[in-house]
């Protein structure tokens, strides 16, 4: 009986103490109150980031242009069937062409022609301009090869217009993509 004596003394002088502001002993139970904010508060702080996170996702994926969503077979397609809209279109414009066309009758015809060739990259304009001697040398024996009749009609402008774009990739083989030349344009068309 002594020690369950001696116990319930050892008790309440622990929970005397506990009790006691200056006591040496303090009581342990506002640790888990700080805990537990602090879990809620790493908890609050995860979900905010983790939504601002998603929130940023979604809307660059929104940005993207349609083709590059619809897949990389897709895109490639667009790619190649029309230029980049934010670039403006650049031209390198060729002094005018004065030939002799082919007789359809006793009197001689002359064509002046002047051109410009609509290009997608600055690369396809320098490459260009490093084999002009060229091009101007094919342009002219096209040009020379034609009769008036051929070219009077809108038809007609057309189809030399895709030969003319043919005659000047030819010897940018190696240096130009074949979609580096958009175009060839006619500036001056005169046949007298």
């Amino acid at each position: 009986m002594a020690t369950s004596a001696t116990k319930q003394s050892k008790t309440a002088s622990i929970t005397a103490a506990r009790q006691e502001p200056g006591s040496g002993v303090e009581e342990a139970a506002p640790a888990p109150k700080k805990r537990r904010s602090l879990v809620k508060l790493v908890l609050l702080l995860t979900l905010l980031l983790g939504g601002a996170g998603g929130g940023a996702w979604y809307f660059l994926q929104d940005q993207q242009p349609a083709a590059a969503k619809a897949g990389p077979a897709k895109a490639a397609k667009t790619d190649h069937a029309r230029a980049d809209p934010s670039k403006p279109p650049l031209f390198v414009t060729l002094e005018p062409f004065t030939v002799n066309l082919q007789h359809e009758d006793a009197s001689s015809q002359y064509l002046q022609v002047g051109l410009a060739l609509k290009v997608s990259d600055a690369g396809a304009v320098d490459a260009i301009k490093l084999h002009m001697p060229e091009i101007r040398n094919r342009i002219l024996l096209l040009l020379s090869s034609k009769k008036a009749s051929e070219l009077a009609t809108a038809e007609g402008k057309k189809t030399l217009s895709t030969e003319l774009a043919r005659e000047v990739l030819q010897p940018l083989a190696g240096s130009v993509p074949a979609q580096g030349l958009d175009s060839v344009l006619f500036t001056s068309f005169v046949i007298q």
